[in-house]
This record gives C-alpha cells, structure tokens and sequence, in this order.
C-alpha cells in the first residue's frame, strides 16, 4: 500500500467531530478548542504516516486516532494536577508542591482569593498602595530583618539583588559554593544574567578570610555568601564565618550578600533534626541582604524573599527590574 492509500484513510474532520464520544465534550469545552484538537491529531497523524514506513504500525494508530483525541480532550477537561500520597520519605518535597497548606490556613485565604482586597490600595489614605506594606511588617518580625520584599521566586531574589548592587560591577563569591539549584540553575549563570561579573575565591574545598581580602579591588560591588544546603564538603575543608565575612563587609562599606536557599526559619536541634543555618542568625550577625524561597521552609506560596538593611532594600524596591521579578 502506497502513501496516498495511506493518507485517504485518515478520518474527515467533519467525521470525527459528528462522533458522539466527541460531542460529549460540548458541555465542556467551546466547540473552536475541540476542533483545534482534532485537527492537531490529524497532522500528527500525518506526519506519521509520512515519516514511517511500517504499515502495521501506521494502520495501528489510524484505528486509535478517535481514542487519541478522547485522551487529549480529557487531559484538558480534567488538568493535569491531582492529589498525590507523598511516601518518599521527604516532607518539604519540590517536585510535590513543596510545603502543602492546613484546611484551616486554606479556609482563611479562600475568602480573601475570592473577593477584591486592598493588595495595593492604602485604605487610610484612599491611594495607591504597595503590595509589599501587607506583609513585610510580619516577614520583618519574623527575621528580625529591617526591611523585607517579595518577588517571584529565589533566584530571581538573587538576580535582583545583584543586578541593584554589582551590574558591571564583581562578585566574590567562594568557588566552593558555585551550587547549581532546583531546575538546572547555576549561581554563575543566574549572576551572569543580573549584570554581576562572577570573582571565584578560593578552592573547592578551602576558602580563607584572606582570599575574599585579596580579590577586593576598586570594581567590587558585592561579596556573596551561597548556603549549600544540599551537599556537604567534610574533612581536609575551610571556610569562612559570616561573622567574619560580615566584618570585612562592614570595614570596606561592600554589600555582603547571602543566598540561604530553603531559607530556615525554625532551629531544628531541639528536635533532634541536624542545624540548619537560619534567616535570623544571618540577619544577627550581620549579613546586609538576605535571600530565600518562600515556599519551602516557610510553607507559602512559591516566592523569592529579600530581608535586610532597609536603605538597600529601597533601592531595589526603586528598580524598573523589581516589577518584572515581582510579577507585575
């Protein structure tokens, strides 16, 4: 059987759109969306035929075209989001949804989604607000951090702090904290994109005091500090304390910057749960702008947080780039 036979044989739109298993999905569906999805069968279904040369095979997904298309009208009827039993054995999981919700927290936003709310009103004065005023107070609070904003997700967090403080400008940064994060994000190309040019310090294993003290040069805008929280270097290893970096921040009026992921909020030795390097210790001791994820640890929706000295976290909030990395 040549090509042409093969091709008389893939079903007539109108055909496929008088099946009663296919007007089933009137009801839910806008009949245009119905036809683009059979319509984008039959070219696949053309291209198959033209791209294979096994008949059998090209008879077999002929005979299952109306089934196909069922498939996809259902994919889109239903989503493809559902209910999962999480048995991995690991709680705050990013390919689950992260932190999940209490009925009791969820009760509480749903009145709120499903009404108009001031998100960026100012009721007292009767003007445009700031998104940021309804939940940087608590956020601040809960750190200890002078001033607080919310973007889009972490690593927008860190481009955004670095294209404020060192586009065209260095960022010293340990070469063993180079950490690639979920989805294939690379520190260095995350700070490629924000304008920041990456100085590694350093080794993969030890980094001194003096290392960031030698790289430290008249361009410098920023020394940057990245948890590794999902690896541990142990043995023959140095690093440097925050504390420490702190300090040489402060003495040479550079920012010092610190990406601590997941972002803890909670000490967990009481528990019995290894140390986790927490938001407030690094807001104690010093570090000027601190990054994390909103929706691991802290159990919100999927956000990038910034916390720290308030005048540098004005400067950002002034940033055309803040309202792209904010979602505006």
């Amino acid at each position: 059987m040549d090509k042409n036979q093969l091709y008389r044989l893939i079903p007539k739109v109108d055909t496929i759109m008088g099946r009663e298993a296919i007007q089933k999905f009137d009801a839910d569906l806008d009949r245009k969306h119905i036809l683009t999805i059979v319509r984008q069968e039959l070219e696949a279904l053309r291209i198959f035929i033209d791209e294979t040369d096994d008949v059998n095979a090209i008879n077999q997904r002929i005979d299952s075209t109306e089934s196909n298309i069922i498939k996809s009208l259902h994919h889109i009827v239903k989503g493809n989001l559902m209910s999962l039993i999480n048995c991995t054995g690991v709680i705050v999981h990013t390919n689950l949804g992260r932190s999940i919700l209490s009925d009791e927290l969820f009760e509480e936003i749903k009145h709120k989604l499903i009404s108009y709310t001031n998100l960026e009103y100012d009721l007292g004065s009767g003007n445009r607000g700031s998104r940021y005023s309804i939940v940087e107070s608590l956020i601040c609070l809960l750190t200890g951090a002078e001033s607080a904003m919310i973007v889009n997700n972490n690593a927008a967090a860190v481009m955004l702090t670095l294209n404020t403080f060192s586009q065209n400008k260095d960022t010293i940064v340990s070469r063993g904290e180079l950490v690639e994060i979920g989805g294939s994000f690379r520190i260095p190309e995350v700070m490629k994109m924000s304008g920041a040019r990456l100085v590694e310090v350093g080794t993969t294993n030890k980094t001194r005091l003096s290392d960031y003290e030698h790289a430290i040069s008249e361009n410098t805008g920023t020394i940057m500090k990245v948890h590794t929280s999902n690896y541990k270097i142990l043995g023959f290893s140095e690093s440097v304390s925050i504390e420490a970096l702190a300090e040489l921040g402060k003495s040479t009026g550079i920012v010092l910057i610190e990406d601590l992921g997941s972002g803890t909020l909670v000490d967990f030795k009481p528990y019995g749960i290894t140390h986790e390097p927490t938001v407030m210790e690094s807001v104690e001791k010093g570090i000027d702008l601190v990054t994390f994820s909103g929706d691991k640890l802290l159990g919100g929706p999927q956000a990038g947080l910034i916390v720290g000295k308030k005048h540098l976290i004005d400067k950002m909030k002034k940033k055309p780039i803040s309202q792209s990395a904010s979602g505006r």
